[in-house]
């Protein structure tokens, strides 16, 4: 039997058990089938716990494995159906438990997906993201933010400074582990840095490198992504097959794609001694690789998880102008589209990679015009789809452009 949070019996949509202990939701019914929903809101907060008012709730890679019910959580039994996803998300605090002191309602707020014990081995250890007992909200072992109401305790939110909106704050979650990830592999001013993948890791990637180290470029497979990557500040913008040409030209290259074809490319890519930072999560082998060459090319590689450290940094980072979600923002949606929004990331598309769910307003869709007729068939089967996605079509066989989120 699942016991995760996600899988309490729920009413439906306009049943007669509807009232204020339920809210809407998106929820996952099975594989390929979203639906909106009626669930529980969260309990009141025990002492330490904090109620938040989602706002804007972005959906990425891990989402869409979720859909597809591909998703490594659902392989290892961690989570399974029904499941509330959100793990990108912001809002305002509703409701403060007795021991909070750090948040009072009506702040705004981003949540971390790790939540951590911080009681075990690791967590003493300073180690959070490892955490022996571990849950990560939308994921597994926790509800997740595509709802109108989410509950975390107090250590797992972050405080949004004024400067910052909504639409670059809900970002913040997929920023850190850019940001954690450019810090494991030491991005410095003489870093010569390749970004492979222009999907929102990618672009972030490129963003931040841009600033941080001598030159960047960015290698992808959709010329609307690469365009964007240049953007984003990208100094040369190539294709898997041009990136060839420059075999052993970068010190620092990041993986974000999630290509498992992607591993080998950056190897290539490195000059001896240089740092492959793996941000992207591919779900086959890494074909042709030799492990003799990165002890005699003196070679790094550096698996990233999380940035679960650099919350607070990430956002200053927005406030200051570092980071920018607005090239990567596709469409905002109401919750009621949000089974047509996986119609969308399922088919595939070009450009901005980033889908939002507004929870915070009622109202059409805002931001660039995805060119898609989205339809109202709320709950109905969504196919897999095709074709080069900011995401992984086939989450098994992501392409060069997407991430994992």
């Amino acid at each position: 039997m699942n016991t995760s949070p996600n899988t309490h019996p729920t009413d439906s949509p306009g049943s007669p058990g509807n009232n204020a202990r339920t809210m809407t939701a998106l929820r996952f019914e099975a594989p390929h089938r979203v639906a909106l929903a009626r669930v529980p809101r969260p309990a009141a907060p025990g002492p330490d716990g904090v109620t938040v008012r989602t706002s804007l709730v972005g959906l990425c890679g891990t989402d869409l494995e979720l859909f597809h019910g591909t998703a490594s959580y659902l392989r290892d039994g961690r989570a399974g159906y029904p499941l509330v996803p959100g793990h990108e998300w912001c809002g305002t605090v509703a409701e403060v438990g007795s021991e909070v002191t750090e948040f009072t309602p009506g702040d705004r707020v981003v949540g971390q997906t790790m939540v951590h014990c911080g009681l075990c081995r690791m967590c003493r250890r300073s180690r959070r993201a490892l955490c022996e007992r571990l849950t990560e909200v939308g994921l597994y072992g926790r509800q997740g933010a595509a709802a109108e109401y989410v509950g975390l305790p107090e250590r797992a939110l972050s405080r949004v400074p004024d400067e910052v909106p909504d639409r670059e704050a809900v970002l913040v979650e997929p920023a850190v582990t850019v940001v954690g990830g450019l810090d494991r592999a030491r991005c410095r001013l003489d870093d010569r840095v390749a970004v492979i993948g222009t999907g929102t890791i990618g672009l972030l990637a490129v963003q931040l490198a841009s600033r941080l180290a001598e030159s960047v470029d960015a290698v992808g497979i959709d010329p609307a992504g690469r365009e964007l990557a240049r953007r984003c500040g990208a100094r040369r913008v190539l294709t898997p097959e041009q990136a060839q040409a420059g075999r052993g030209h970068y010190s620092l290259v990041v993986e974000a794609s999630g290509a498992a074809s992607a591993f080998g490319l950056g190897l290539d890519l490195l000059e001896p001694g240089g740092r492959l930072a793996l941000i992207g999560v591919a779900g086959a082998p890494a074909e042709g690789f030799v492990p003799g060459d990165l002890t005699l090319r003196g070679l790094e590689v550096i698996g990233v998880q999380h940035g679960l450290d650099h919350y607070d940094r990430t956002l200053r980072l927005f406030r200051d102008g570092v980071l920018a979600a607005e090239p990567l923002i596709a469409t905002v949606l109401p919750p009621a589209e949000g089974p047509d929004a996986f119609r969308l990331l399922a088919a595939g598309r070009s450009g901005p990679p980033k889908i939002l769910l507004d929870f915070g307003h009622d109202g059409s869709r805002t931001g660039t015009d995805i060119g898609t007729d989205i339809g109202t068939d709320i709950g109905a089967d969504i196919g897999t789809g095709t074709g080069n996605s900011s995401g992984p079509a086939d989450p098994q066989h992501p392409t060069l452009q997407g991430g994992t989120t």
